[in-house]
This record gives C-alpha cells, sequence and structure tokens, in this order.
C-alpha cells in the first residue's frame, strides 16, 4: 500500500501513471492516445520541476495508490474507457489537496483530458 501523502509522492504517481498510458497505448496501436499521455507525462515533469518549494513539504492526508491501479490488461475500448476513467478520477482527488495552484491546474488538465 503506496500513501500519496506528499506533493512530490502525487507527482511522481501522476507522471508514472502517464507513463503506464503511453506504453500501454503505443503498445495496442493508439499513436494519438499515446502521445497525448507522453505529453502530458512531460507537462506533469515540468510542473513537478518547476513547483518544489518549500510549501508543498506540507503532509497530505487521505490517498492512497492502490485506490488508483489501472487494469490494463482490457484493449477494448470499454477497458481503455475504464481505465481512462480511474486516472480522471485520480486527478479530480489529487488536484484540490495540491497547495500549489500551477501544479494543481496541471493536475486539473490532466483529468479533464482523461474524461473525455
Amino acid at each position: 500500500m503506496s500513501s500519496l501523502n506528499t506533493f512530490g509522492a502525487i507527482l511522481s504517481h501522476a507522471i508514472d501513471l502517464e507513463a503506464q498510458f503511453s506504453d500501454w497505448y503505443a503498445g495496442i496501436g493508439e499513436a494519438a492516445k499515446a502521445k497525448a499521455a507522453d505529453k502530458r507525462r512531460r507537462k506533469l515533469e515540468r510542473a513537478r520541476r518547476e513547483n518544489v518549494v518549500e510549501i508543498t513539504l506540507e503532509p497530505i492526508e487521505g490517498l492512497n495508490a492502490d485506490d488508483y491501479a489501472l487494469d490494463l490488461s482490457d484493449n477494448s475500448p470499454a477497458g481503455q474507457a475504464a481505465a481512462a476513467q480511474v486516472a480522471a478520477r485520480f486527478y479530480a482527488d489529487v488536484a484540490p489537496k495540491i497547495n500549489v495552484r500551477a501544479a494543481q491546474r496541471a493536475l486539473e488538465r490532466c483529468g479533464k483530458e482523461h474524461a473525455r
């Protein structure tokens, strides 16, 4: 059980989530979706680099990585939609807990892209 209790842990999980999507989509022939996931990953990496300030060290409670595990075994459109729904829920849950507005907006945008 991995706790998402810091700014860095949340951003690292989000970056890993997008890397998983990129690899998965590339593997099932969804090049446009893989490219979009890779773009989101790069934006999140930039947000993590640019927003590491003292205030981000405040603890965050109530989030657990296991609650947002992706099932990437179903390559069907329904399976893709279910995985995107998990990602959208992750971003919706974590964005309000981030105390840096620029990083919060980046997470919100990722969630909106997955919700489409």
